[in-house]
């Protein structure tokens, strides 16, 4: 029997139609920074960054439920084990495309591309699937500018600031997301606010997110997020761990909340060529040794 890669269906922000893809937080974050931390792969412990000013929400249920570390870690291996751009997209096609009711897929809910030959294997899967929007957030800019040209229109990315690279975001003007402790932060910085990644998939454009996950004791980011969740307002509450946890009989512990239906569509190339999704992408002439330079930025 074929291994294949564990997907989530749905949670307390996306529909059911919505596969979610997971690997270790922080442990696959290579060019993380403001955001830097992991849980240990056998106590959960959570360590943070040398950098870190507030706390990457997904080593939380990492932390709390050893079968989320046990789901994220086998994902990885199992790409690692696949070895090639090829191989990856290939598992990743035998893990999920018999899903049929998905219309979107959300990559990297926890962790990002750990290296080109893995970022590739979602652009060569993109490719072959234009009728799912596939999308999610990254620091591993690097990997994205050196294919910026061959992404599909259907691969939704967007670069999410507090990295080790975020020079290259103005550099080749990519769509970016940048988290904010709290509305009025958002709202003097000119970003709307997202809630169920609709921003990401469907509107071309930046934005932000407020702070969630449970943050360092004493911190500003703890203070924030006390804030944000004493007013009930924005970020991950607990319901959104709830599809975690586990009753005695094997059965889920008590009934998710209604979920955010999020209208899919379906995505046909015009032509053979593909398309580069950022508008604002290539009205800025960088020479190769610019590139190599900021390439080599903050390495």
């Amino acid at each position: 029997m074929i291994k294949t890669l564990t997907f989530g269906f749905g949670n307390a922000k996306l529909s059911k139609d919505t596969a979610i893809f997971s690997l270790p937080a922080g442990h696959t974050c290579n060019f993380a920074k403001l955001c830097r931390s992991n849980a240990n792969r056998e106590t959960g412990k959570i360590t943070d960054g040398p950098h870190t000013q507030f706390r990457c929400y997904a080593t939380g249920p990492e932390n709390l439920f050893p079968n989320v570390r046990r789901s994220r870690w086998n994902n990885l291996e199992l790409l690692k084990q696949a070895k090639t751009t090829i191989g990856m997209a290939n598992l990743i096609e035998q893990s999920l495309i018999n899903k049929r009711n998905v219309k979107l897929v959300r990559y990297h809910q926890s962790g990002d591309f750990f290296n080109q030959i893995y970022f590739d294997a979602w652009l060569l899967f993109a490719q072959q699937h234009p009728e799912l929007i596939l999308y999610g957030y990254t620091k591993a800019l690097p990997y994205w500018i050196k294919r910026m040209h061959a992404i599909p229109a259907n691969m939704k990315l967007v670069a999410s600031r507090g990295g080790t690279h975020d020079n290259l975001i103005e550099m080749f003007g990519l769509r970016s997301v940048r988290v904010v402790f709290s509305e009025q932060e958002a709202e003097k910085l000119g970003l709307e606010l997202d809630h169920d990644d609709c921003h990401v998939w469907k509107y071309d454009k930046d934005f932000a997110i407020l702070l969630h996950g449970t943050q360092p004791l004493n911190s500003e980011a703890g203070k924030a997020w006390y804030q944000i969740s004493k007013h009930g307002k924005g970020g991950y509450k607990s319901d959104f761990f709830g599809h975690y946890k586990k009753s005695g009989n094997g059965k889920k512990a008590g009934e998710q909340k209604e979920t955010v239906t999020v209208p899919a569509v379906t995505i046909k190339p015009a032509s053979k060529q593909l398309v580069n999704p950022n508008p604002r992408a290539g009205k800025v002439t960088i020479t190769t040794k610019a590139l190599t330079r900021a390439l080599a930025a903050h390495a």
